[in-house]
This record gives C-alpha cells, structure tokens and sequence, in this order.
C-alpha cells in the first residue's frame, strides 16, 4: 500500500510505515495536482499538515484512499464530515504537539514581558550607538511569577499550557464552552508531581481578570477577541495566539496596542495566512512567529509515529 505525506513527515513515521510493509512517498505535490497524482500513483493514505486541504471534489475523485490523516490538531483544512460520510477514516493526533504549543506560548509571554521582541530587532540597528538608551527603554519588564493567566480553550494544549504556568508560579483561570473542570498533573524530573483542580469559568472573569490571555480554541465564524473583549480586560494586558488565525480581531488588536489596553502580543497565526497583514508584522509590540506552534523535532517525531500506529491498525483491521 502506498502513503502520500503530502507536507512531510518525520524519519520515525516512514520507518514505523516501512517496516509494516507500506511505501511512504514525501514527495510535496502541488493542490492543482494532487488529485492526479493520487490517481496515477494508486494512493491508499493521504497525510497532510496545514499546507494541503482535501476538500469534497478530491474525495470524490480518488476512489483509491482509504484514510487522510492530518499530523496535528485542527482538521479545518479537511471536509472530515463528508469523507466519513463517504467510508474513509479521517484521523489526526491530537496529543502530540500539545507540549511544543505550550512551550511556544511561553516562549511568546516570557519575550514579551521583557521586550526581547523588540530589543532583538533594535539591538542590531542601534546596540553600538544608543546601547544606554535602549538599556532605559527595556529597563521595565516585570514577572510571569503571581501574574494570573488566562486561558480560553482548556482542551489538551490549555491543559499543557496550565502545567507549565503553574510550574512557573502563576495563578491559572479558565473557560471552555465543554470542559468544566480538570485536574492538571505538573510532573517533575524525579518522578514527583502535584495535582492541581482547576475549575473552569465565564469568558467575562477571564477577560476581567487576567494578567495574560492565551487562546486554544479552533477555527471559528466570528472573531473570539474583538473590540468589545478588548474593552473588557485590564489595562496593559499581554495575548497570546497560537491557536488559529482568525479567532483574534487583527484591526481590534493592532488598536489595542497602540491605546495600550494591551501591552504587547505574541501571535503564531494570522487571519490572511501565509501573507500576514503589515500592520501586524510592523508592530514593535508584537512578538511573531511564522505558525510553527508544533514544529519541534519532538513533536514531530511523536506525530510520525502516532499516524503511523493508526494507519497501521486501522488497515490491518480491515484486512483481517
């Protein structure tokens, strides 16, 4: 059988596919031409990333796949209902990149609340002429530590991002429209941890009372953080999206950081990906990154490997 990893996938997964008997081609097909690809080459597994979508023309016009398997979370780039209407099994891996979400949230939130962001694009310009000057510019950072983080979307990444914000000291408050409480495990090196229960709460007491937000939530209709959220929270907050481009109001944000109801954001994702708008990449608040949220080796590794245990079981079921 043959596996198209249409958008890569790692080392670990094409040796997991191999040894199972499965030819694993990376070749990286055009969208215009996948379909013929797939035809021509008899393909019986897609994976993709977020670059390739499998929309209802290409389900229905490969008959030979069997499962399209997307290495990450968010399946908006897949019609999943409607390729499980039609007998294919549509599968992700949900747990793999919850810890490298996390530690890039972080990444964004300890850089923002020192100005790395910033310093970093000035240093070079200016560190040899004006080094005291900007010295006195990023001389008012404050702690993550006693800070209290907000986070809207509690599913598996909110939860990691909880473990390592608990760990650094800070109180932790939720929402999330289906959970309504979890108990968040924060394991140490030596094989102690601490269970914490967290109760999940209304949007309002997040946007009302949080030093920090960060956002886990999937694509969506309507913005999740728009003016009327803006107005809501603290003066000089920090926000943080490394969910989907879309759930934050980017015309809201850029004038929330320029009346300076927020202080500084990180984003991982933008609203007109891959061609974010300028205003937002101009922005000496903004900390950016070009969503690579789970692009760790690590990450990747486990993705790899978790597909390929699934295509493998649900294939070997078939046949038996």
């Amino acid at each position: 059988m043959k596996v198209l990893a249409n958008d890569g996938v790692s080392q670990s997964g094409i040796n997991a596919l191999n040894e199972a008997g499965f030819e694993v081609i990376t070749t990286t097909v055009a969208q215009e031409q996948l379909i013929n690809y797939i035809n021509e080459n008899k393909i019986d597994v897609l994976l993709v990333r977020s670059a390739t979508t499998v929309r209802k023309d290409l389900i229905d016009s490969c008959p030979s796949i069997k499962i399209i398997g997307r290495g990450g979370v968010g399946m908006d780039n897949i019609d999943v209902d409607y390729a499980r209407s039609k007998g294919l099994h549509v599968i992700n891996t949900p747990a793999a990149s919850s810890q490298s979400v996390a530690e890039l949230v972080f990444a964004h939130l300890f850089g923002g609340v020192r100005f790395l962001h910033d310093a970093n694009r000035n240093m070079p310009l200016d560190g040899d002429s004006r080094f005291n000057s900007l010295k006195k510019n990023y001389a008012k950072g404050s702690e993550l530590r006693g800070k209290t983080l907000g986070i809207v979307g509690f599913g598996r990444i909110g939860q990691e991002v909880a473990k390592i914000a608990l760990g650094v000291g800070m109180k932790v408050i939720a929402c999330d429209m289906y959970v309504d409480k979890a108990t968040i495990k924060v394991d140490f090196y030596d094989g102690q941890f601490i269970n914490f229960d967290i109760v999940t709460q209304p949007m309002k007491e997040i946007l009302e009372d949080s030093d920090f937000i960060t956002l886990h939530v999937p694509a969506q209709q309507d913005y999740v953080i728009g003016d009327k959220q803006f107005e809501k929270m603290k003066n000089g907050v920090g926000i943080v999206n490394a969910a989907r481009g879309g759930v934050i109001d980017e015309v809201a944000l850029v004038k929330a950081l320029e009346s300076g109801k927020v202080a500084f954001a990180g984003l991982d994702t933008f609203e007109s990906e891959p061609t974010p708008a300028i205003t937002v990449l101009m922005n000496g608040k903004v900390s950016l990154t070009p969503h690579i949220g789970a692009a760790t080796n690590e990450a990747q590794d486990r993705i790899g490997t978790e597909l390929a245990s699934q295509i493998v079981n649900l294939l070997k079921t078939e046949s038996a």
